[in-house]
């Protein structure tokens, strides 16, 4: 005789249940009643009065409120996660009374103000301030110094100082040029300035002395 084992029967777990938009039970929280005029106009919703629900806040979802044409107004009972996908943990604010101390046309006023004030609050453009270049470090001006460098060992202004110095022939004589008059009438009198200095022998010695001034410079670029 052949014995066959019963396989045990799997039961599912029990879900959370879909929200009714109305109830008949008697049953009342013992938590203190809601009061519109104390709660947020965005927390409830009477574009429609009766299917008004309400942000519940225990469970941070809407819920219907049920007796909008009775004499108790309360939240439906309801579990506080999401229809058969979540257990079915019950929510502490199911039956708790909703106590209407404001009428609908009070209710759409205040959620105009708050929506006026919402916008009136939001932030303006920011003027960003300009980037000030920061100062160069020590190192930053000594590296730059060493680039100003031609390549030969001589910095850049004794180059063009000895640049001037081959030019400055051919300059006296372009201006030595400038100063001759054409053929024809000659221009008014004026005053009569130097071409060349007084004292040459002081500026002889002006130009030997603003040498020696300039040769430790030279000899510390080079070094």
């Amino acid at each position: 005789m052949a014995i066959t084992s019963a396989m045990p029967a799997t039961t599912a777990m029990p879900t959370a249940k879909k929200r009714p938009r109305r109830t008949h039970t008697k049953r009342v929280s013992h938590l203190p009643a809601i009061k519109l005029s104390q709660i947020p106009p965005s927390d409830i919703d009477l574009r429609d009065p009766l299917k008004a629900v309400l942000h519940c806040r225990n469970c941070n979802t809407w819920c219907p409120i049920t007796g909008m044409q009775g004499r108790e107004q309360k939240l439906v009972p309801h579990h506080t996660g999401k229809a058969g996908e979540e257990p079915p943990i019950r929510c502490r604010n199911s039956n708790r009374l909703v106590e209407f101390d404001l009428t609908l046309p009070e209710w759409h006023q205040t959620l105009a103000d708050a929506h006026k004030d919402t916008l009136s609050r939001r932030p303006t453009n920011v003027l960003r301030k300009p980037k000030v270049q920061p100062a160069p470090a020590v190192s930053q001006i000594a590296s730059q110094q060493q680039a100003d460098d031609d390549g030969d060992g001589r910095t850049l202004w004794l180059v063009r100082e000895m640049g001037w110095a081959s030019t400055q022939r051919a300059v006296r004589d372009t201006d030595a040029r400038r100063m001759q008059r054409p053929d024809g009438q000659a221009p008014a009198e004026g005053p009569v300035l130097p071409l060349e200095p007084a004292d040459l022998d002081g500026y002889a010695k002006r130009q030997a002395e603003l040498g020696e001034t300039y040769r430790p410079r030279c000899s510390a670029g080079t070094a």
